[in-house]
């Protein structure tokens, strides 16, 4: 019986990217107050509810602008 060799690849040569996912935090706020909370705070709850009580959230903006060339 004849043995193929293998190769073995090590931990040190895999990319990093592929053992974390990107994730980008997302913050929502709340119409009513105004609190802001993230998206992650949102998952634990049961239920989507704002501190206040109120379940009307809207997504904030990041402060970035885009600029657009025109043709």
């Amino acid at each position: 019986m004849s043995e193929e060799p293998t190769t073995e690849i090590e931990t040190s040569e895999m990319p990093m990217e592929a053992d974390k996912p990107i994730s980008f935090s997302v913050y929502y706020s709340c119409m009513r107050c105004g609190t802001n909370v993230s998206q992650s705070e949102l998952s634990r709850l049961p239920e989507i509810k704002c501190i206040c009580g109120f379940r009307v959230f809207t997504k904030v903006r990041p402060p970035v602008v885009k600029t657009i060339k025109a043709f």
